[in-house]
Formats: C-alpha cells, structure tokens, sequence
C-alpha cells in the first residue's frame, strides 16, 4: 500500500488549505512595502552616495522590521482585545503581512546586479525606485485582478499607484537636484 486514504486526505487538506489562502492572499502588505523600499531609496538617494551593499540591507532590514510592527499591530492591536492568539493565528498573521518583505526584493536585486548592467550608485538608485515603483503597481493590479475587479477599477487602481509612485519620484528629483 503506496497510498493511503488517510494519506490522499491530508495531502487533499492541505492543497484546499493553500488554494483558499491564494485564493484571499491580500496584497495590501506588497503595494505598502513596495512604496516603503521607493521611501528608502529617496531617503538613500537624498544623502549622497550610498554603498550598495549597505542599500541592499537597509532595503531588506526597513522591510522586516516595518513587517514585524504590522505583525505587531495585526497580533496585539485588535486580536488581544478579544483573546490571546494561538501559533496557529501568529503564523497566519506572519505569512499575511509577509508582502511587505517580498516587495523590498525586487527593488534590493536591481541594486545588488547594477554593476553588471554598468550603473554607478546613482544608476543604482534609479533602478531600484523604477523596480519599486512597478511593483507598487504590480501589486496593486494582481489585488484588483484576485479581488475580481472589474477591468477599468483594475486601471484606476493602477493609475492610482503608478501617481503616488511618480510622486515618490518627482521627491527624489526635488530633492537631488
């Protein structure tokens, strides 16, 4: 016997399990933290120049560290009131809110593979808030597309995040030159 019946079961449990947390994934965390690296970068970029190394890690560490105050808050703020989380409740806040840390990677690679594409750290800068900006929108295009959106509320959503993304940009261009 290969194959168990209780063994199809838990394995048929677990792929419903994962199919209805794609199936309500929120990616409210990813447009956040794709604006928050575009926040880091401006900020980086506004000092002068900045070692990518130590971009690549602010990018990373701002990204944890603002997803472990959204855990936090998420945990602590409203859950508490009513009772005590359990694991089980802790980690499906963790993996949630966890798009606010897979949107500070995209913008932290462009950075980290800029000097094989022969961009100085300015260059650098420019990539990663151009990166971040697309997945702002990105983001907030595949929430519309999972929430059933219809198209055109599809295009506002991301004529929404691509302004406030250029906003960010229009920033970096006031405050670098």
């Amino acid at each position: 016997m290969s194959r168990t019946g209780a063994t199809t079961t838990r394995r048929e449990i677990r792929a419903e399990r994962r199919a209805e947390r794609r199936a309500h994934a929120d990616y409210t965390g990813g447009v956040y933290g794709s604006m928050l690296a575009a926040s880091v970068v401006l900020g980086a970029g506004s000092l002068g120049d900045f070692p990518r190394f130590e971009l690549v890690l602010l990018l990373l560490l701002t990204s944890v560290v603002f997803w472990v105050a959204h855990v936090h808050a998420q945990l602590f703020g409203a859950r508490l009131a009513q009772r005590v989380p359990d694991r089980r409740v802790v980690l499906r806040v963790c993996r949630d809110e966890w798009p606010i840390v897979n949107a500070s990677l995209p913008p932290a690679a462009a950075v980290a593979v800029s000097p094989l594409l022969g961009l100085d750290v300015r260059g650098a800068l420019w990539l990663a808030l151009a990166v971040a900006v697309a997945g702002q929108v990105g983001w907030s295009v595949a929430a519309a597309y999972r929430a059933g959106a219809s198209r055109r509320l599809t295009a506002v959503t991301a004529s929404v995040n691509l302004v406030l993304g250029l906003l960010i940009v229009g920033l970096k261009l006031v405050l670098t030159h």
